[in-house]
């Protein structure tokens, strides 16, 4: 059974509009430092309980620092605003010092073969994320609107960083687009016609600003559920974009089927558009564009993936043979 803690800790979420990824990702970690704090209530710890738990997750869990960053987040919002004693700005603890993985990285071959495993129910969502270089939550947030024919390019509103950005759309893939409109007006008119349909979820400002646009075809999801379902953070009937979950398992299962060694995830594909623009002469810069990075360096690694094998270091093995 849930804890009502954290039931009330989500329900606080919700009602200020914190997205789900990010009420998940909270609940986990507060869960997981409670759980190691010998199931304690966190009214009854602080600094110090907070403190041991960061350090264990470095030095027994090895996690990235990335990864103890975000349990650090969690804690902090959960202190700040539900304990409502902030931590101190000076924890002490052990910082994870784990190296970033390197890229996994598809050759065009490989990405051909994983396109020809693809169930055709995500084919395009797949797609768009190798031939935009889309993170698959900013894929799947995709509204109607944010598709431009005229420029062959994608708008993505606050994505990682609440960054806006303009990315490039193939041309071969618009009929397939298309099509997926026509599939949302089907959705869009048997929904309005529903009298327990609120219209889609808009974020707050949006919703404040344009009350009738929840319901316009603009705004919709360019990739809906195929069922209505309650949203948790107003207990109104709408139809939300599809899981992520529903994407990575296509991706999984067709790179298996493709016999694929390598570990394949949706963000293989962003590695692998980054990497594969490089190869065919972009210029960083616009490589950094096309991403989102707000620091060059950041970019960079997909450099090093070109110049630290054959493409940019000749073993001395070659020039002996």
């Amino acid at each position: 059974m849930k804890s009502p803690f954290l039931s009330a800790i989500s329900e606080f979420m919700y009602s200020r509009h914190y997205a789900k990824r990010t009420v998940d990702t909270y609940l986990y970690w507060i869960r997981l430092f409670i759980l190691y704090s010998q199931k304690k209530h966190p009214s009854d710890m602080g600094d110090q309980e907070v403190e041991l738990f960061l350090s264990y997750l470095a030095n027994e869990k090895k996690l990235s620092v990335k990864s103890q960053a975000t349990a650090l987040n969690a804690l902090v919002f959960l202190y700040r605003q539900i304990i409502k004693k902030p931590l101190a700005d000076n924890l002490s603890f052990n910082k994870s010092n784990r190296a970033p993985k390197l890229p996994v990285v598809l050759t065009q071959d490989e990405i051909v073969r994983l396109f020809h495993h693809l169930a055709p129910t995500c084919s395009l969502h797949v797609k768009m994320m190798y031939g935009s270089g889309l993170r698959v939550t900013e894929m799947l947030r995709l509204r109607v609107q944010d598709i431009d024919f005229d420029y062959y390019s994608v708008l993505i509103w606050q994505g990682k960083g609440r960054k806006n950005r303009r990315v490039t759309l193939a041309k071969e893939l618009i009929p397939l687009i298309r099509n997926q409109i026509s599939l949302v007006e089907k959705y869009h008119e048997m929904d309005l016609v529903n009298p327990s349909y609120s219209g889609v979820w808009l974020p707050n400002a949006l919703a404040k600003k344009y009350p009738a646009a929840n319901k316009e075809l603009g705004w919709q999801f360019l990739f809906p559920s195929y069922k209505l379902s309650i949203d948790p953070s107003s207990g109104l009937t709408r139809r939300h974009h599809i899981d992520e979950t529903t994407v990575r398992r296509a991706v999984k299962d067709a790179a298996r089927q493709a016999e694929i060694k390598k570990k394949v995830s949706c963000h293989t594909l962003r590695h692998s558009f980054a990497t594969h623009l490089l190869e065919t002469g972009a210029d960083i810069r616009t490589v950094q564009e096309q991403l989102g990075h707000s620091d060059v360096r950041t970019t960079q690694i997909y450099t090093h993936v070109l110049n630290s094998g054959a493409n940019g270091v000749i073993s001395p093995l070659s020039r002996l043979m």
